[in-house]
C-alpha cells in the first residue's frame, strides 16, 4: 500500500535535531519497555488479582469451618443448691475449659453459588479492564513515539529554514551593497531570519515536551526511533468496524460483566430470606480445680436451621439496591456502545482524511520546490523580488512540516481506531 510506505519511509527520516543515541529503538522496544514499567498497568493487574481472591472468598462460604475456643480463670461460689457439683461449696476455684466447633453448610438458598458467580464475572470484567488499561498504554506509547519522531523532524526542518533564511540574509546585503536591492529587501530577510529563529525555539519547546512524555511512559529517554512498522490490517468499511468494535472493545466487555455480576448480587440478597441449614458438631470439655478436680466432656452434633421472619427491612432495601446497580450497569453499556460508535467513526474518518493529506502535501511538497528554485533564478536576472524569494521559501518549509504532520496523523489515526475496535494488542507491533 502506498500509504504504508509513507509512513515507514519519512521524507526526512534522517533530519535529526542533534546527535543521536547509538541505540537504534523500535516502536516495539517502546511498548515492551512501558509495559514493564508503568505503575499504572501493574495496579490494573493487580486489580485482576484481587478480584481472583474473592471468588476463592465466595467458595469458602459454602465450605466446612472450624473453631477452636479456651478460656481459664477463677470464679467465686457460693451456693446451697442440692443440684451444685459440690452442694454448700463456698470458695474460689479454678476453671478452664476448650471447644472445638466444626461447622458445614447444607443449604444457603442459593445465596452461596450466586456469590460464587457474582466474583467469576468480577474476574473476567477485571480482566477485559486489565486488557483495556494495557491497549490505552499501548496507544499512548504509539502517540510518543510519533510525536518525538516529527517533532524531531519538525526542528531539523526548522533548523534548515534557518539556515536558509540566513544565507539570504548574507546574499541580500551582498546585493545591497553593489545597489541591486534597497534597504527594505535586506530588512525584509532579516525580519524573516528572526521569525525562523522563533519557529525554531517554539519547535523545540515541542520536541521536549514529546521527550518527557516518552519518558513518562516508557521510563526511557527516546534514543534513534526507527521508522514504525507498517499499519496492521484496518476493517474494509465503517460498518465492519463498527461490529467489530461491539464484539470485541474491552471497555464494553467490561461493563457486560460487569452487568452480569450485579445481576447475580440481586440472587444473593434474595437467598438471605430463604432458609438456612448447617451440620454443626462440637466437642468440648471443662475441668474445675478446688479440693477435687471435676472434668467435663460433652461431644455433640445437630442440624442447625435459620429462617428469617423480621429484618426490619434490611434484606429488602439490599434486593431493591442490587436491582439499581444492576440497572446502572445496563446504563453503562448503552452508554458505552454509543461512545465506540462514535469513536469508531471519528477514527475511521481522520484516518481516510489523512491519507488524502499525505498525497496532497507530497504534491505540494513537489510544487514548493520547483517554485522555490524559479523564484531564485528569476531573482538573480531582476525579474523577482527578494520578497518573492522569502514567501516561495517559506511555503516550501510549511508544506514540508504539513507532509510531516499528515504521516504522522494517519499513523496515530490507524492506531485509534484498532483500539476504539479491541484490536490493539502489543503483538501486533
Amino acid at each position: 500500500m502506498k500509504f504504508r510506505h509513507s509512513l515507514t519511509v519519512s521524507t526526512f527520516a534522517l533530519m535529526m535535531a542533534g546527535p543521536l543515541a547509538a541505540h537504534a529503538e523500535t516502536l516495539s522496544d517502546a511498548v515492551s519497555a512501558a509495559r514493564m514499567t508503568n505503575p499504572g498497568l501493574e495496579a490494573q493487574r493487580v486489580e485482576t488479582d484481587i478480584a481472583k481472591e474473592n471468588v476463592a472468598q465466595a467458595r469458602a462460604q459454602g465450605n466446612a469451618s472450624v473453631n477452636l475456643s479456651g478460656s481459664a480463670g477463677y470464679e467465686y461460689v457460693d451456693t446451697n443448691s442440692a443440684l451444685a457439683a459440690f452442694p454448700g461449696y463456698t470458695g474460689d476455684r479454678t476453671i478452664a475449659n476448650a471447644q472445638v466447633q466444626a461447622s458445614k453448610p447444607i443449604y444457603t438458598g442459593g445465596r452461596v453459588n450466586a456469590g460464587i458467580r457474582q466474583a467469576t464475572a468480577g474476574v473476567s470484567a477485571a480482566e477485559a479492564q486489565y486488557d483495556s488499561a494495557l491497549q490505552d498504554l499501548t496507544l499512548q506509547v504509539v502517540t510518543a513515539y510519533m510525536d518525538v519522531r516529527r517533532d524531531r523532524e519538525a526542528v531539523a526542518i526548522r533548523q534548515n529554514n534557518v539556515e536558509v533564511t540566513g544565507e539570504q540574509v548574507r546574499a541580500a546585503n551582498d546585493r545591497f551593497d553593489v545597489g541591486v536591492v534597497t534597504r527594505t529587501d535586506v530588512s525584509l530577510s532579516q525580519a524573516r531570519l528572526e521569525g525562523a529563529r522563533a519557529s525554531l525555539a517554539g519547535a523545540q519547546a515541542a520536541l521536549e515536551g514529546s521527550i518527557a512524555n516518552y519518558e513518562f511512559l516508557t521510563g526511557n529517554a527516546p534514543g534513534d526511533l526507527v521508522p514504525p512498522p507498517p499499519v496492521p490490517p484496518l476493517p474494509e468499511t465503517l460498518e465492519q468496524a463498527v461490529q467489530i468494535a461491539l464484539d470485541n472493545n474491552p471497555d464494553i466487555i467490561a461493563a457486560r460483566y460487569s452487568e452480569r455480576a450485579a445481576s447475580e448480587a440481586i440472587e444473593v440478597a434474595r437467598g438471605q430470606y430463604k432458609p438456612q441449614v448447617s451440620i454443626v458438631g462440637t466437642a468440648s470439655v471443662q475441668e474445675t480445680y478446688n479440693d477435687i478436680t471435676q472434668r467435663d466432656t460433652t461431644v455433640s452434633a445437630v442440624a442447625q436451621g435459620k429462617i428469617p421472619l423480621l429484618s426490619g427491612g434490611l434484606i429488602k432495601s439490599q434486593v431493591r439496591s442490587a436491582k439499581l446497580q444492576r440497572s446502572q450497569a445496563r446504563q453503562q453499556i448503552d452508554t458505552l456502545q454509543r461512545q465506540i460508535r462514535a469513536q469508531v467513526a471519528q477514527s475511521w474518518y481522520l484516518y481516510k482524511a489523512s491519507l488524502r493529506s499525505i498525497e496532497a502535501s507530497r504534491r505540494q511538497v513537489e510544487a514548493a520546490e520547483i517554485a522555490y528554485d524559479g523564484a531564485k533564478e528569476e531573482l538573480a536576472v531582476g525579474v523577482r523580488t527578494t520578497l518573492d524569494v522569502l514567501d516561495q521559501e517559506q511555503q516550501l518549509f510549511e508544506s514540508r512540516l504539513a507532509l510531516v504532520e499528515a504521516e504522522r496523523d494517519a499513523y496515530v489515526a490507524a492506531f485509534n481506531l484498532l483500539r476504539a475496535t479491541g484490536q490493539l494488542s502489543p503483538e501486533l507491533l
